[in-house]
């Protein structure tokens, strides 16, 4: 169960629904109440769409470009690490969201799935951290309960988002950034657990 409950910490950091309020705060500030709840809704189940099949076609994805988990965990970990670093900055992180793509935004009718579940929420941080812990087991129960963390990582999204006025008032811009930072520290630990095992994999005779 701690490997779950890792990734579930994982999975939240990297996602990090908190520090999508402001942007998600400031592309619905004109919409209605009614409108901003729909938006939260289709986004949250758009970044479980997206997770669940980077759990059930990443590895096939991959093998279709000759790329193995170990190389995969590597590159992962060493994109999550700098996601995490700009966390632990508080900075912008242009890997998730540009500012042309936010300037962009306001231009769409629709915001919920473009940009803020892809790739906003469910980037390729969050991906890369669902394919490498997708395929560290191969059983029904390792399935289920990864499905059960993506499940979970889904809802809270979408609690954040509906609470969003109330969370940014409450925590203000300091908090937020408390809270991004401690998420930063987060999954910079687990990024460099992924590219140890990735290169562990891929150089046996170094760990002997």
């Amino acid at each position: 169960m701690d490997e779950y409950l890792k990734l579930l910490a994982g999975l939240v950091s990297v996602v990090n629904p908190i520090g999508a309020i402001p942007i998600f705060l400031s592309l619905t500030e004109n919409r209605s109440l009614q409108e901003r709840r729909r938006t939260a809704w289709i986004c949250a189940s758009s970044v479980g769409i997206v997770l669940v099949l980077a759990f059930a076609c990443g590895e096939s994805i991959l093998r279709l470009f000759g790329i193995g988990i170990p190389s995969f965990r590597v590159a992962g970990g060493i994109l999550v690490l700098l996601m995490g670093i700009s966390m632990l900055r508080a900075t912008h992180d242009g890997s998730r969201h540009t500012p042309e793509e936010h300037a962009e935004s306001f231009e769409r009718d629709s915001v919920a799935v473009v940009p803020l579940a892809i790739p906003l929420l469910s980037g390729p941080g969050a991906i890369s951290t669902t394919i490498v812990y997708a395929h560290q087991e191969n059983s029904w129960t390792h399935f289920l309960l990864v499905g059960l963390v993506l499940g979970t990582v889904s809802l809270l999204v979408l609690l954040a988002l509906l609470a969003a006025p109330k969370i940014a008032s409450l925590l203000g811009k300091t908090g937020m950034n408390i809270i991004t930072r401690v998420m930063g520290l987060v999954i910079s630990s687990i990024a460099v657990e992924f590219i140890a095992s990735g290169l562990n994999a891929l150089f046996p005779a170094f760990t002997h």
